[in-house]
Order: C-alpha cells, then sequence, then structure tokens
C-alpha cells in the first residue's frame, strides 16, 4: 500500500517554501493539506489563488458550502478544519452539526444554500429543479451560482487530495454525524 507524507519545508521548492512562511504568520502553522499541495512546485500557490478568490458570496456562505462538500465527500480531514472554520465564521456547533447534515433551520436563506451545494454534489452538477428554484427564491443570483459551484470545484480538489493519501489530520477531529447525509 502507498503512504503519503507531509512534506516539510525544507522539502519542497524554494517557492513554496515562501508560502509556508506566509502560512505560517498568518495561520500560526501550515496545515497538512497545504504541505502536501506544495509536492507540487505550482499547485499550492494556484491552489490558494483558489480558495482566496473574490467571491459574491460572503465568507459564513463559502463555509457553508465547505462543510456540506466536505460531508457528502466523506472527507474527514476538511470536515475537521471546516467546523474549526465555520465556528471562527460566527456558526456554533449545533449549528455545523446541522449544516453538514444537509439543512440549516436556523436561516432560511443559508437552508437553501446548503440544500442547493448538498444537490449539486450528489446529483454531479445537476441539482433538482426544487433545489435550484429554492436557492434563487432565497435571494441568491446566478453570479452566486457561479461562485457557489466554484467554492464546490475548490472543496472537492482539497477533499479529493485527502480521500486519496489519508495522511494525518491536525484539526481537532469533527465528530461524526449520527445519521449520514449520504
Amino acid at each position: 500500500m502507498q503512504k503519503f507524507t507531509v512534506p516539510t519545508k525544507e522539502e519542497v521548492s524554494e517557492n513554496n517554501q515562501t508560502i509556508f512562511d506566509n502560512l505560517q504568520k498568518g495561520l500560526g502553522f501550515v496545515p497538512n493539506l497545504y504541505a502536501y499541495y506544495a509536492k507540487n512546485d505550482t499547485a499550492l500557490g494556484d491552489y490558494l489563488a483558489l480558495q482566496n478568490r473574490k467571491s459574491t458570496l460572503k465568507a459564513k456562505e463559502r463555509e457553508v458550502i465547505n462543510l456540506v462538500v466536505s460531508q457528502v465527500n466523506g472527507c474527514r480531514y476538511c470536515q475537521s478544519a471546516h467546523t474549526v472554520l465555520g465556528k471562527m465564521n460566527g456558526f456554533s456547533a449545533e449549528e455545523v452539526l446541522e449544516i453538514r447534515g444537509g439543512s440549516a433551520s436556523f436561516d432560511s436563506k443559508l437552508d437553501a444554500l446548503t440544500k442547493f451545494t448538498k444537490s449539486v454534489v450528489e446529483h454531479r452538477g445537476r441539482a433538482t429543479e426544487e433545489a435550484k428554484a429554492a436557492f434563487f427564491e432565497a435571494g441568491y443570483n446566478e453570479a452566486n451560482l457561479i461562485d457557489a459551484v466554484i467554492v464546490i470545484g475548490d472543496k472537492t480538489i482539497s477533499n479529493y487530495i485527502h480521500n486519496l493519501t489519508g495522511f494525518e489530520i491536525d484539526f481537532p477531529l469533527a465528530p461524526e454525524l449520527e445519521h449520514t447525509m449520504v
């Protein structure tokens, strides 16, 4: 069985070492997921550019998408990271679990986004008409749809990288859901 390891700063390119330094300054550590991307000379910078692009969606909305996608794709690393980030963006522990479970009863607009995201991911881009209608009825527009799909793509990349490699999770482990949504 292939063993996947996370590189140290000394094992990555000079360009990626600079990115590691910036991550260390900004986050206080270099998450294993980001470090793993640095095995490729350009992937870490490219991924961070995608992740940090301007968006019509608020940070809280992007976290909803990240939580739902990570749950549907079964990525424990991203579930754990985004549980922490979701709380940093103002969600309670209970709200994070509810979002991961596929709804957000505490906020009708976020509930529509949660259900839309779940439908997009489960149906590989072919969300149900009901989920699309609720998304637009909640006040989202086509620019928001584009940004939602970009965030779904961003998170799917990370989910797949970790699901393929299984390197160590360096965030507090997110609780398992009692009832899985997939």
